[in-house]
């Protein structure tokens, strides 16, 4: 579903009648509830093997980010304490 808001509405000129109203309330709540469908129906549920790949790969990135914020902190640290003293 390609069409914007207005071409849906089937009204030329940005979502506006040849009067220049908008569409009524009801008539815009139908066309999101229509885009909302229309964009449900194309999502693609993922098999198995891919939701296990994509649940390690999520999982090593998250791993990889804690070890670089890990070693920031270290170095930050380490760098506070040499310029305050103990």
């Amino acid at each position: 579903m390609s069409e914007s808001p207005a071409e849906a509405v089937g009204t030329p000129g940005g979502g506006r009648s040849a009067t220049g109203k908008r569409p009524n309330l009801f008539a815009r709540i139908a066309l999101f509830v229509r885009q909302v469908v229309a964009e449900l129906r194309k999502v693609v549920t993922p098999t198995r093997s891919e939701l296990v790949n994509y649940t390690i790969v999520v999982l090593v990135f998250v791993v990889v980010v804690m070890l670089f914020v890990t070693a920031l902190d270290y170095v930050i640290g380490l760098g506070v304490l040499a310029l305050f003293g103990d």
